[in-house]
């Protein structure tokens, strides 16, 4: 029963995050945010509530692996997405017509992923006032590097999408006052939230039922499930043309899930969260760490004639995700 409890947790996060991006593309229109900002702001945030209430829900009940996994696992098929959305769409160049501005927030990603690498490496057994040192670190980084990004933008606006000769398709909410859709998307994010508790609770039965290591189910199952969110509202703002907020929306949502992470150390009262998982983990965070500079390398890549050459970065990407779940599977 626990499985079909998981599956219909997972289809209504799946519809939930459909209306989601198509929310986000009528505020990204007729606001002053930009595709790129309601993606990493907005979006990116939304899309991670699962990963909230999971990784927060796994913290209270001491489950360390899943609450970890689950973080660094969906940055992981985070990128995974966005690989292979750019491989397959390798004709309209997503991540050479995004803009120049997502660095920003890819290099903060690719900083608190090293971070969490050396958490893991040093198992630093330190607490203040029942934080992990190595936490507090982490949260002190992201809200310095936000502070950073939020000047650089504000001083050096880009522009907010290339030309496009693409003709934009009808957003089915596009009728939809400013008002109107930022409440319903609140709604909506709000729905989000409540499955990923369910995939939390669901998920770590599952761990116990199958045998199957909670790093792994952390990091793969319910990574990929908590991902789904993600996952949609990528294909629905590529649908709907709106290429800064699908990459803003990967990328957003993998620093956002960091700042999860450290926050969810309080929560896990055995000690620092980071120095009691599983060293599978490792695994995973080195994978996320070369996805992230493969992806920084693919949104700096000059112009190519050949589609193939330019989407070599994103093949590279796959692979790199398969060989990380099949290590993490057998460690």
């Amino acid at each position: 029963m626990v499985f079909i409890y998981f599956i219909l947790a997972a289809i209504v996060t799946v519809i939930a995050s459909i209306k989601l991006s198509q929310y986000a593309d009528v505020i990204s229109e007729k606001t002053a945010m930009g595709g790129m900002m309601v993606g990493t702001l907005l979006l990116a945030g939304a899309t991670s509530l699962p990963e909230v209430s999971t990784s927060f829900s796994a913290a209270a009940i001491g489950n360390a692996d899943i609450a970890v996994g689950n973080m660094i696992g969906s940055n992981l098929f985070n990128l995974f997405i966005l690989a292979t959305f750019d491989f397959l769409l390798r004709r309209r160049r997503i991540l050479e017509r995004a803009s120049k501005d997502h660095l920003y927030t890819a290099f903060l990603g690719l900083l608190l992923t090293v971070l969490v690498i050396l958490s893991l490496w040093l198992r630093i057994d330190i607490s203040f006032l029942g934080i992990g040192l190595d936490a507090l670190i982490i949260a002190v980084a992201y809200i310095a590097g936000m502070v950073f990004i939020n000047k650089l933008q504000s001083q050096d606006p880009s522009i907010e999408e290339s030309s496009i000769s693409e003709q934009e398709p009808d957003n089915p909410s596009g009728d939809l006052s400013p008002k109107a859709a930022i409440v319903r998307f609140i709604i909506a994010a709000l729905v989000v939230l409540g499955t990923g508790t369910a995939l939390s609770v669901t998920g770590d039965e599952i761990a116990v039922i199958t045998g199957i290591g909670s790093s792994f189910i952390g990091s793969f199952l319910i990574a990929a499930t908590t991902s789904l969110p993600e996952a949609i509202s990528v294909f629905v703002a590529l649908r709907l043309n709106n290429v800064n907020m699908a990459v803003g929306a990967i990328l957003g949502s993998n620093i956002f899930n960091m700042i999860i992470l450290a926050i969810s150390d309080p929560v896990y009262t055995a000690g620092p969260i980071l120095s009691a998982v599983s060293g599978a983990h490792m695994i995973i965070a080195v994978g996320v760490l070369a996805m992230s500079l493969l992806t920084i390398y693919a949104l700096t890549q000059k112009k190519t004639l050949s589609n193939a050459i330019y989407a070599v970065p994103s093949i590279l990407m796959v692979i790199i995700y398969f060989v990380a779940t099949f290590l993490n599977f057998n460690y």
